[in-house]
């Protein structure tokens, strides 16, 4: 047995080094940004500003642009294939609009049409969604409503007020009735697409896994329909303030439509661009509404990607 003790592997470099000099080559690391004052001033200010504020900004400013060619059409009387001459301007549109602002009636005609709106749109998407779902998931069910859907829907609005004026009892279900007519076919059309367009390796998945029908359609069928059916219901809404606007012109009594067209026979050229211009603004909110409810319903969806 050897009493030699064993050697020892060779000191590296970084061994032999002093303390001192092993701590000065350590690299220092950068304080971040968000630490000093100044980022954490910056980021402040950019959670105080809602997401995405750079586009709004720029959706401002094509809103003001446009103002302001109405403004300068209107005032030197612009001429080439579009007049401007009998055309009010937005500064005596904007003094009316305050006028207007300051009546009771005004505000009588706003809530008028947007419960008849309510009304309509709540049992267009309701019929809609389901009409849709059995089209898409039945053949018999497709064979059976296609025809009336394909029949019906060119119809404009215009032309079921004289029916709607038969058959309804009174003029607020006949605007109703058209304007359900008007928000239900996009709905219906949209679903159908968004059910059809299911994968069906899902669906032989689900069914393989012990699903049953019901769980089939629940889990699989409608998840997969919904950016179909959200897009139904957005152009839906839109369609239904166009069809309730015709509705009111004919036979209302009350609502933005009838204002509108109230000032047309008067000659208030001011009011009719008022009554233009609430009827974009509330048909637009009325969207962004529809939208903002559905967003949690999408969360799964990701983004395009948009330059």
């Amino acid at each position: 047995m050897s009493l030699n003790p064993r050697p020892r592997p060779p000191l590296s470099e970084a061994a032999l080094s002093s303390p001192l000099e092993t701590s000065e080559r350590q690299p220092i690391e950068a304080t971040p940004a968000a630490a000093t004052p100044s980022g954490v001033a910056l980021g402040a200010s950019r959670r105080l500003l809602p997401e995405n504020w750079d586009r709004y900004l720029v959706r401002i400013g094509a809103l003001l642009v446009a103002a302001l060619c109405w403004h300068l059409a209107s005032t030197y009387g612009f001429d080439f294939f579009v007049r401007f001459d009998n055309v009010p301007g937005p500064l005596v549109v904007g003094a009316e609009f305050l006028a207007q602002a300051s009546s009771q009636q005004f505000y009588l005609h706003i809530l008028h049409s947007i419960q008849r709106i309510a009304i309509a749109y709540g049992l267009a998407v309701v019929i809609g969604v389901v009409l849709g779902v059995m089209m898409g998931r039945s053949r018999f069910a497709e064979d059976v409503i296609l025809p009336y859907i394909e029949i019906l829907r060119p119809i404009p609005a215009v032309a079921w007020i004289p029916l709607a004026i038969l058959m309804m009892p009174t003029e607020q279900s006949s605007i109703v009735f058209i304007t359900f007519l008007g928000a239900l076919f996009p709905i219906v059309i949209n679903t159908v697409h968004g059910v059809e367009q299911t994968p069906k390796v899902l669906v032989r998945a689900a069914r393989s896994l012990g699903a049953s029908n019901a769980a089939i359609l629940w889990h699989v069928v409608l998840p997969g329909a919904l950016p179909s059916i959200v897009t139904g219901l957005a152009i839906g809404m839109g369609v239904a303030w166009f069809s309730l606007l015709a509705g009111e012109i004919i036979s209302g009594q009350y609502g933005i439509g009838y204002f509108t067209w109230s000032a047309y026979t008067l000659v208030e050229y001011p009011k009719i661009i008022i009554g233009m211009l609430v009827i974009g603004g509330l048909g637009s909110l009325c969207t962004l509404l529809v939208r903002k409810a559905c967003a949690p319903l999408l969360r799964w969806q990701t983004e395009g990607a948009k330059s």
